[in-house]
């Protein structure tokens, strides 16, 4: 097995239950170095086991390490595919017979699991684990790691509200999610933020201040905006890092223009907090831990079956499978009108546009 693209809690629990599985099965396991990279010159691996895989449950990160970058780059951008060169394939196909390997098992998310589609294609028996923070792979209702990073943002605003109510600042608290808002919609909901942007809803500064000038009239002096880094600015412009090359680019910034935009146009005091990668870090939920275990074991279930080039997925309250090729093909955006939209308006949270001023259940 192998963990490939950004790490995130979760990732070693999805390793122990598949190790315990498939030794349980009659299976020996092995654990390919820094993701697809260890499958070629220089192959990297290691052994798994239930002695070296017990305590790695809580653990985050990934004791097989990961990779985003490199040979095995599958997308470039969006929804844009990258054909990797055949004789790469070949040279991990060779790997994988001459290591007598029964199923490769592939840990990641949209662009990893394009990689192993890929695979698929080239013949190689291969089956997905759907991992990734942005929760933005349509095939399942929740990855595992995403849960984390919605409590560590959680957390965060919980933090920043006590700040911001004692100093009456307006906080704005830039969150992770590439090109879809779940985290910041999930934790803006379940940390009390006020104003919450995401990439699915069109917004402006104008209906942004006047959210703010509305709770300052009824006595709240203070104001937490949360925003996904994906959110496109009213002019329909990104804020972009840098590029990351490959045809990717580094989102991040988004934050910091709207803190100065809404400072210069109210005059209040406005700060902004980037989240980053502490979201991607430290133990896994609960919630996260079950799901991880679960998909996982199902993972050996389906190399045990012979049913390669499928995905697990979580569809509650069934852990089932869908072709890795159906997972990949778009991403899961936020639905404008879903139910939780909808409640996070019905109880005043306002998205930065004209529907603010109407309850989603009025009339």
């Amino acid at each position: 097995m192998l963990t490939s693209g950004g790490d995130c809690p979760g990732l070693n629990a999805v390793i122990r239950a598949a190790v315990k599985t498939a030794e349980r099965l009659g299976y020996e396991c092995i654990g390919f170095l820094r993701g697809f990279e260890g499958l070629v010159d220089p192959v990297s691996t290691m052994p798994l086991n239930a002695r070296n895989t017990a305590d790695i449950l809580a653990e985050g990160g990934t004791i097989l390490g990961s990779s985003n970058r490199g040979r095995f780059a599958a997308k470039a951008g969006t929804d844009q595919r990258v054909a990797v060169a055949p004789a790469l394939l070949d040279e991990a196909a060779a790997t994988l017979r001459d290591l007598s390997v029964t199923g490769l098992i592939v840990i990641g998310g949209d662009g990893s699991l394009t990689m192993a589609q890929e695979f698929f294609e080239h013949g190689l028996p291969v089956v997905g684990v759907p991992k990734t923070i942005d929760n933005d792979l349509r095939a399942t209702a929740f990855t595992f790691g995403f849960d984390s990073a919605v409590a560590t943002a959680t957390d965060a605003l919980d933090k920043l509200r006590t700040t911001a109510a004692s100093h009456e600042r307006i906080m704005v608290l830039e969150v992770m999610g590439r090109n879809t808002g779940w985290i910041a919609l999930h934790a803006g909901i379940a940390g009390g933020g006020d104003v919450i942007l995401i990439p699915e809803i069109a917004w402006t500064f104008d209906d942004v201040c006047r959210k703010v000038l509305e709770r300052e009239a009824i006595g709240r002096r203070f104001t937490l905006i949360v925003v996904a880094e994906g959110a496109t600015l009213p002019s329909g412009d990104l804020v972009i890092a840098q590029n990351a090359g490959q045809g990717q680019v580094k989102l991040g910034g988004i934050g910091q223009v709207i803190a100065d935009e809404v400072s210069r146009r109210l005059d209040r005091e406005t700060r902004a907090v980037v989240l980053g990668h502490l979201q991607r870090g430290g133990d896994p939920t609960t919630f996260d831990r079950v799901l991880a275990t679960e998909l996982g074991a199902h993972a050996v279930k389906l190399v045990h079956r012979g049913e390669f080039g499928r995905m697990v997925c979580f569809r509650p309250p069934e852990i089932g499978s869908v072709p890795i090729a159906e997972a990949v093909k778009s991403i899961s955006c936020v639905d404008p009108q879903g139910s939780a939209v909808q409640a996070a308006r019905a109880i005043g949270i306002g998205f930065g546009d004209a529907a603010d001023q109407v309850s989603p259940f009025a009339g």
